[in-house]
């Protein structure tokens, strides 16, 4: 049994300290997907309280079946997408900051890194919510296709194809965009 399993236990059984490190060990991450799905540091920092809220309510459903982080993760997904279609947050959202890529790994980030992060920001939030999730879930958290898949609820394929055209609109993106003339 695996450490993440071992504390929902003790947390279904009531225990405070292993939820607080539950939340300590994946907070920075759901943050981080929050931010880069909304844009606006405060708004993140909101919905990243209300994602952990409906986690521990919904702890007691978690079925072992999948990694606790995708579940987690999939609950992110949901509920940001709930915020986008809430009729008070028709509006585009500002963005305040940027994260830079980190894995070495990732085919298309020396491709990115060359262009302004400001840039990419705005970017990335005019694609639609499909392919900015997956979009988000490959180049930062580094997850394959087949997690994207199960968090985002389509096929691989679907997956992949929905990178594949996410990456298309913003190279298009970029070459439309005066700042790289």
């Amino acid at each position: 049994m695996n450490t993440d399993e071992i504390l929902i236990k003790k947390i279904i059984s009531g225990d405070e300290e292993a939820l607080n490190l539950l939340v300590k060990k994946y907070y920075e991450l759901v943050y981080g997907f929050v931010y880069r799905k909304i844009g606006n540091y405060h708004m993140s920092y909101d919905i990243t309280q209300e994602i952990f809220i409906k986690m521990i309510k919904s702890i007691k459903k978690y079925k072992h079946k999948n990694n606790f982080i995708n579940w987690l993760l999939k609950i992110a997904v949901n509920h940001c997408n709930d915020f986008y279609r809430s009729n008070k947050n028709k509006e585009h959202v500002p963005i305040d900051n940027f994260y830079s890529l980190e894995s070495d790994s990732n085919p298309h980030k020396e491709w990115l890194q060359k262009i302004d992060g400001e840039v990419i920001r705005k970017l990335v939030l005019t694609l639609p919510d499909y392919q900015r999730d997956v979009i988000i879930l490959r180049f930062y958290n580094q997850l394959k296709f087949k997690e994207i898949a199960d968090i985002t609820k389509c096929s691989e394929s679907t997956a992949k194809s929905r990178y594949r055209q996410g990456l298309a609109r913003l190279k298009l993106l970029i070459k439309e965009d005066k700042h790289f003339e």
